[in-house]
């Protein structure tokens, strides 16, 4: 006899639907590092535009190197939470380093960046309050206000006049926190982190940045968003992951002492979390000496991307108003975003379909995104296989 879990479950056909059209984009599994050419468990080897390992790190030999010592000296786990038996003089000393590197008084690690929005978010959503969210927010940030006691408001996207009607709703005297992305993923444009942190001082709110596609790619040293604008000390929280520029698997908040003392005893997906792993702590500290110490990578990505950007727009791509290594390339059409995607992969080009509800079905897209260990020849022969494609399915003019 079925459960009523089955049942329900088993109503749910959609990924099957996409199997047997044969353009299933995910889940394929990949046999080697993520470098410019992949390995995919088939043989086939592809290159790899779908990577947030924007500078290059995720398979660098120094990252191994202090990630092996680390598992040598600690172990492979620290078997309990920060807040009881999980913290580790490597947190500690990486915490100290974060919190220097993006200007704030204190930071913390998570386990992910999904759990620093998640905890943070929550537990700083007062009751009586208000959490003001851009409505392209990353997923966590949407799950964490979801969590919280805050009423929650979503205003258009990178839209200040949206914004300040949102916060016009609000009573004078609340508390307010707005929450945005740095970088936003999909379209890969900044927030309007100048503007925001006007409004900010206009209807006392503070706010925090969710950086996790900035941090080292903009800024200071790569120290982001904020610090690429000059608004570090404007900017009351600064969050940022270690599964893309830092090469590794955590993440972190950073913030003055007082708040940040007040997540460390109230934050639910810190205290009831297993901390970081020693070798995830380790290979995140090497990436950031790294990140300081080699201007050179983040250089070389920007000249790599300013490359891509001016190829795509010559062969007529919409690219929209990105202004990152993320590049849209806009399909606005899910079954041929699907099929492209398929039909880049035989041909040897590993690219990310963005579709609904990730997006709006009108602003479905194709993510294509660069690392600094790419070069203008991987440049070429991605944009070629792709125009060649994008002309077949009619998205720009053949």
């Amino acid at each position: 006899m079925k459960r009523q879990l089955n049942e329900i479950c088993a109503r749910y056909t959609v990924p099957q639907e996409v199997k047997a059209k044969g353009i299933y984009p995910y889940y394929k599994p990949i046999s080697s590092g993520q470098d410019p050419v992949v390995t995919m468990a088939d043989g086939h080897k592809v290159l790899m535009f779908g990577s947030n390992s924007y500078l290059g790190l995720s398979d660098d030999p120094r990252l191994k190197e202090a990630a092996i010592a680390a598992v040598k000296k600690y172990g492979t786990s620290c078997s309990g939470s920060r807040f009881l038996n999980g913290t580790l003089d490597i947190h500690q000393e990486l915490e100290e380093k974060l919190a220097k590197f993006v200007g704030k008084e204190e930071a913390v690690t998570y386990s992910t960046g999904f759990q620093v929005n998640l905890g943070v978010v929550s537990c700083l959503g007062f009751k009586g309050g208000y959490i003001l969210l851009d409505d392209t927010d990353h997923a966590c940030i949407i799950d964490g206000s979801r969590l919280s006691w805050s009423t929650v408001y979503k205003f258009k996207h990178n839209d200040m006049e949206s914004l300040e009607k949102k916060l016009k709703v609000c009573e004078p005297d609340a508390y307010k926190l707005i929450v945005i992305d740095g970088v936003y993923s999909m379209l890969g444009d900044l927030a309007k982190l100048p503007e925001i942190c006007d409004l900010c001082d206009k209807y006392g709110a503070s706010v925090m940045i969710d950086d996790a596609h900035g941090l080292g790619v903009f800024g200071e040293n790569g120290s982001g968003t904020a610090s690429h604008f000059g608004l570090t000390d404007r900017t009351d929280l600064i969050m940022g992951t270690f599964s893309k520029s830092f090469g590794s698997l955590g993440g972190f908040i950073a913030g003055d002492h007082d708040v940040l003392n007040f997540i460390k005893h109230n934050s639910r997906s810190l205290i009831f979390s297993a901390s970081m792993t020693p070798a995830a702590t380790a290979a995140a500290s090497k990436a950031l000496d790294i990140m300081i110490e080699e201007p050179e990578r983040r250089e070389h990505l920007w000249d790599t991307t300013r490359y891509a950007w001016k190829c795509f727009r010559e062969n007529g791509f919409d690219i929209n108003l990105t202004e990152s290594p993320i590049i849209p390339l806009m399909v606005r059409d899910t079954i041929k975003a699907l099929s492209l995607v398929e039909e880049a992969y035989r041909q040897g080009v590993f690219i990310t379909p963005v579709i609904a509800p990730a997006v709006p079905e009108k602003d479905v897209l194709i993510r294509f995104a660069l690392m600094a260990t790419h070069n203008r020849e991987h440049v070429d022969q991605a944009v070629e296989v792709l125009t060649k494609i994008f002309k077949e399915y009619g998205i720009i003019e053949a």
